[in-house]
């Protein structure tokens, strides 16, 4: 992937917003999986990265029209899965309704290059260990991923992860206490944001939107693509992001 790129020459449209996504999320994975030493699987329609039972296989969706033998892979991926599957389909073309999974919509939202405002709390990049400890900790409990309990330190933010060209962890604190998380990526001239999330002892205190500000901040001459959640959405539309289109999502039943 091409990373720490300069902004692409054209204005991204909303229109665009799907296939950056779907560019920029391959691009995440794919620098997760490396981190990991998990395989990687990249094909035209298609990138998947092949985890283990506790950090599944992850599948980003990056056409809209998936050729029978890649559709055919895709399936034996998920039956052949040792954990949880998560998959990604920023065009809601795909239909996996023949394998054991649900699904559910969200929002893929574009922000324009613009100024940021500085956040009001200490923002940090995680770089050391402890730091990415602290950042795994605040994510692990703001999204429920019971799958990472009991936590193993470097399980979800690999040392390796933050040495990929592009992406970096951010980490937000209130009075010295670790509150707020998220990593931001840039490739091929888009950013875009993973994992927001605010450890839930410090829930309505604006850790959320400082880690945000602070990770917008080295990227505000870029536009920045994400997927948001219901609860997320009014945040980032106070940030400047602009509803897309809807990405359908999908994930086992166990």
């Amino acid at each position: 992937m091409t990373t720490r790129s300069t902004a692409p020459d054209q204005p991204v449209t909303l229109a665009d917003a799907p296939t950056r996504q779907a560019r920029n999320s391959a691009a995440f994975w794919a620098a997760t999986g490396l981190g990991r030493g998990h395989e990687v699987i990249r094909r035209r329609g298609f990138l998947a990265v092949e985890g283990d039972e506790r950090t599944g296989t992850r599948i980003l969706v990056q056409e809209p029209d998936l050729a029978a033998d890649e559709l055919a892979e895709l399936t034996d991926l998920v039956r052949r899965a040792a954990g949880p599957v998560t998959a990604e389909d920023p065009y809601s073309s795909t239909d996996l309704g023949h394998l054991p999974m649900r699904n559910w919509q969200m929002p893929i939202m574009l922000r324009r290059p613009a100024p940021v405002a500085a956040p009001a709390l200490d923002v940090i990049r995680a770089r050391k260990p402890e730091d990415l400890e602290a950042a795994e900790r605040i994510v692990i409990d703001s999204f429920d991923l019971d799958g990472f309990q009991p936590h193993r330190g470097g399980e979800l933010f690999p040392q390796a992860l933050v040495e990929q060209p592009g992406v970096d962890v951010f980490l937000a604190s209130i009075d010295g206490a670790p509150a707020g998380a998220c990593i931001s990526v840039v490739a091929d001239g888009i950013g875009s944001h993973y994992w927001v999330g605010t450890s839930s002892a410090f829930r309505s205190r604006g850790a959320g939107r400082a880690v945000m500000l602070g990770a917008l901040a080295h990227m505000a001459d870029h536009p920045a693509t994400l997927t948001a959640s219901k609860l997320g959405r009014p945040l980032y539309e106070s940030l400047g992001y602009q509803l897309a289109s809807p990405s359908t999502w999908w994930a086992s039943l166990s």
